[in-house]
């Protein structure tokens, strides 16, 4: 149980929200910021998510773990979760640091956790629930809590179905018919060994699982601790959760898994980015922004509503504070501060924004100068690519992946997963043909 110190807490809950380290597969998103602070669906960070399902949970004792990168994060967060001074919740930061005992980075989730736990301890709390920084979902962590007490459990592990192809690329447990979880096994790539995890028919009606067909249960990198448990399980030098600590108290402790069936998605790479943020414009998304039971919060900005001159926009996600001028836009998103110049056609195209409004001064001077405004300029082609922020297209530029190799990395631009980027304050000058 948890210490005897008197708290005006109510939960008995701490969340910790791991930042993710390098976040190499989304270079050059990442290439300025760390992996929790890219933007999303226009107006977001990746970091809203986890942080928005714990406040929506109840849970306002949030720590954030970063290493890489982290200022643009550290901006964003503090600017944005301010909870008022008659309660005791807060969202922190915990960047490594050197200390005495330690100067080393972080060298995996556990490690990370397990530099902090001195202040993770200072809080009167009996679950530990950690999450992942770079995942886009909504769920409500409170059942996942009821289950851990009622099954007794020391560690819990929220899972999700998945068919065969998916589970090679991620961790898949094995349960009992009371839950618990018997094996764990990280990336079976061998279809004998998948065979063995898949779970039974009568396992998929008793868990009620929907998918048709063969299912698997994939870790989705969100696990409960026990207080207690945390402690004598980072005892050790072992570095990673997913990798070390997890499997290796599926033998000696309580390990149960948690089956949650909602939408679930790992933004790990560039193409799964690009992905998720186009279903957000078809009619039916997957993930539900709109849904107000459960909102995702992010920075109030005060910025004016978009101004759209002559245009025609389909399927397409436009934010705030954008001007868009005879321009075509299919299936995109446009994000805040966006100028868009006439004659302008983008289809699968993700702009993320603005960080300022360029003066009509600058616009000038750069003009004088050949170099656009910050921006996409009149008259150009784009497709299936992602616009960093700041950046500068000039007019009659024209940007598709066609042709091109699905890696590369060019003075101008990068193609990631046969998806063109232009990385953050890039200039396109006018008339370029990428």
């Amino acid at each position: 149980m948890s210490t005897t110190r008197q708290t005006t807490n109510t939960s008995k809950v701490l969340c910790v929200i791991m930042g993710g380290g390098q976040g190499t597969r989304l270079f050059p998103l990442t290439k300025d910021r760390a992996k929790p602070a890219v933007p999303l669906a226009g107006k977001y960070r990746l970091v809203d998510i986890p942080i928005s399902n714990c406040i929506n949970s109840g849970y306002r004792r949030i720590y954030v773990l970063t290493q890489f990168n982290s200022t643009s994060l550290h901006g964003h967060i503090s600017r944005t979760y301010k909870f008022d001074h008659f309660t005791s919740g807060f969202v922190e930061i915990l960047a490594a640091q050197q200390t005495f005992t330690n100067t080393s980075w972080y060298e995996g989730t556990a490690d990370a956790v397990r530099k902090n736990l001195v202040h993770f301890l200072n809080h009167d709390f009996d679950y530990l629930v950690i999450l992942s920084g770079d995942q886009l979902y909504r769920m409500d962590f409170r059942p996942i809590i009821a289950q851990h007490v009622e099954t007794k459990a020391g560690i819990t592990v929220a899972t999700i179905p998945v068919g065969r192809a998916e589970a090679k690329s991620l961790g898949i447990m094995h349960i009992a018919d009371d839950r618990r979880i018997t094996r764990f096994v990280e990336k079976p790539k061998e279809d004998s060994a998948l065979d063995a995890l898949k779970l039974t028919p009568e396992m998929q009606s008793k868990f009620e699982i929907e998918t048709k067909g063969e299912s698997f249960l994939a870790s989705m990198g969100i696990y409960v601790f026990n207080r207690d448990l945390i402690r004598e399980l980072l005892d050790n030098p072992l570095s990673d959760f997913g990798k070390h600590i997890i499997p290796n108290a599926i033998n000696n402790h309580a390990v149960y898994s948690y089956v949650y069936q909602g939408y679930w998605e790992d933004i790990g790479t560039i193409r799964s980015f690009f992905e998720a943020n186009l279903d957000l414009v078809s009619e039916l998304p997957r993930f539900n922004f709109f849904d107000m039971s459960a909102p995702i919060f992010s920075r109030p900005r005060y910025l004016p509503g978009s101004k759209i001159n002559g245009a025609q926009i389909d399927h397409a996600l436009v934010t705030d504070g954008c001007i868009i001028n005879g321009a075509k836009i299919s299936h995109s998103i446009v994000g805040l501060r966006t100028f868009v110049g006439a004659g302008t056609e983008l289809n699968r195209v993700i702009v993320l924004g603005g960080d300022y409004y360029e003066s009509d001064e600058s616009v000038q001077k750069n003009e004088k100068e050949g170099k656009p405004r910050v921006g996409i300029g009149a008259n150009c082609k784009i497709e299936n690519a992602i616009i960093d922020k700041n950046a500068r297209i000039g007019n009659n530029v024209t940007i598709s992946p066609v042709g091109k190799p699905d890696q590369l990395d060019h003075a101008l631009y990068f193609v990631r997963d046969g998806i063109v980027v232009i990385a953050k304050n890039a200039i396109i000058p006018h008339g370029t043909v990428i």
